[in-house]
């Protein structure tokens, strides 16, 4: 199966957005249409289980978006990911290194990483809830958790609704189709030589700004920036800011002045 997916912009590089657990593709139109206009080529995916791209087979995240670039031709490409979307952004890099030029991770999770007494509790209660068959509950405590104090009734809207959606799709499959996790080490994480942006808010869970403190420990190209507006979803929250923030990073990593392999912090 080929992603859902929506392309724009013609330049010489390829960027790829990735979305957060409790979005779907439509999560970056605040920033989709700058990328593209800044002379990038941009593909935006809904994974499997979200928005319109079906949970119909077993299948692995970094895979799906590996076999997406194999099929629009593209070789290599620079990966932004949101959340969820950060962890299969660092399991593609780590898996296949010679695709990923550059990693932009905002409020990113990490392969491995145990949650915190707090996260924990937020899961423990999401559970509690789909088991009780109460969705728009659990819908509700996913807008309350993930948005930050700025975003809109807008954001919270769209986040409602692709969480619906996400739970419609994900509830519905057969355990045997459900996402498989490949198996990344800290090794193959540290081994990651593409330059990296590391962004974190500082109204987010504790657990994502310990996870930005170890990204910037392990990735030798890191360079952190703490957002002292954002909550865990910046680009929903100050979709231009966050433009700008990665139109900024990509600039530089396009054009060398991040490199490989040398400390950006």
């Amino acid at each position: 199966m080929t992603l859902s997916h929506d392309l724009a912009g013609a330049g010489p590089s390829t960027v790829v957005l990735l979305h957060s657990g409790v979005c779907d593709r439509r999560m970056w139109d605040g920033q989709f249409h700058a990328l593209a206009g800044a002379g990038h080529r941009v593909v935006r995916c809904d994974l499997r289980g979200f928005g319109d791209s079906p949970v119909d087979a077993p299948h692995t995240h970094a895979e799906d978006v590996r076999e997406l670039l194999d099929r629009l031709g593209v070789e290599r490409a620079a990966v932004v990911g949101s959340s969820f979307g950060g962890r299969v952004a660092l399991e593609l890099a780590a898996r296949h290194p010679g695709r990923v030029s550059a990693l932009a991770l905002l409020g990113s999770a990490l392969p491995g990483m145990a949650p915190s007494e707090e996260l924990r509790a937020w899961g423990a209660r999401e559970d509690a809830l789909i088991e009780a068959g109460d969705l728009d509950a659990a819908v509700e405590l996913n807008v309350d958790t993930w948005l930050g104090p700025e975003a809109s009734d807008a954001a919270r809207a769209y986040v409602r609704e692709a969480q619906r959606r996400a739970f419609d799709l994900q509830l519905a499959a057969p355990e045997e189709n459900h996402p498989v996790a490949p198996e990344v080490t800290r090794d193959d994480l540290a081994a990651i030589r593409a330059p990296a942006l590391v962004a974190v808010g500082a109204h987010d869970l504790p657990d994502f700004r310990a996870i930005a403190d170890e990204l910037g420990n392990l990735l030798p190209a890191a360079r952190r920036v703490d957002l002292d507006w954002a909550g865990h979803l910046p680009a929903l929250e100050r979709p231009d800011e966050t433009a700008r923030l990665l139109l900024s990073f990509l600039a530089q990593a396009v054009d060398g002045s991040l490199s490989p392999g040398v400390s950006a912090r």
